[in-house]
């Protein structure tokens, strides 16, 4: 199956770079180029595409609202596109609804995989970079409130979700809580399910904001 892919990037430079990348592949399809978040809206409406590309700081409509709207409204899953200067946009972004995120110098194997991943479903998380973003956007934040669903959760299902908000991988959390693999992918879907949450993206950032990782 072909993957659908909306670039939305208010630098055409940048635009052109991705295409070539992304068209090189032989199950990806550049469908449509977007240069602010309105038009990348307007285009996921239009063709419904499976996975967008997605800037954060661009003219008339940024990322982070843009996000919010495909997140809410449509099935296509935002990757959103960054430096590191600009973490607190992507923190913003994957409280929005984003499915995880990429550098812009990334490889293209990374971009290529990154899509592919968000396309079946799942998160792009990549584990040292994810936990020192985080890290660095929650400190100083004031201590968040209770959230009654980690009531919710069992206590295996607590210990899982916290090896997954530190970025590790189903296969690294079995080895760590000596599990099968195919456990601990039972145990991600039921606390997504019973926290309501999209994926392990958002699995992270209710981590954070629930006081659940000591910060």
């Amino acid at each position: 199956m072909t993957i659908r892919v909306v670039i939305a990037d208010d630098q055409a430079l940048v635009r052109t770079g991705l295409r070539m990348i992304l068209d090189n592949a032989d199950d990806i399809d550049v469908v449509g180029e977007a240069a602010d978040g309105a038009e990348a809206i307007g285009l996921v409406a239009d063709l419904d595409p499976d996975v967008v590309l997605m800037d954060i700081r661009m003219p008339e409509m940024d990322g982070v609202e843009a996000t919010a709207a495909i997140a809410a409204a449509h099935r296509a899953r935002v990757l959103v596109l960054t430096t590191f200067d600009l973490d607190e946009y992507v923190y913003a972004a994957l409280q929005a609804g984003a499915s995880g995120f990429l550098l812009k110098d990334a490889l293209a194997p990374d971009l290529l995989s990154g899509v592919r991943v968000v396309a079946a479903g799942e998160a792009t998380l990549a584990p040292t970079v994810t936990r020192r973003l985080l890290d660095r956007v929650v400190t100083g934040l004031p201590a968040p409130p209770p959230d009654d669903r980690i009531a919710l959760l069992t206590g295996r299902e607590n210990e899982v979700l916290h090896q997954l908000a530190r970025g590790l991988s189903n296969a690294e959390i079995a080895e760590k809580l000596f599990l099968s693999p195919g456990t601990v992918k039972t145990h991600v879907g039921r606390i997504l399910t019973k926290l309501g949450l999209r994926d392990r993206v958002q699995a992270v950032v209710f981590a954070y904001e629930s006081g659940l990782i000591s910060r």
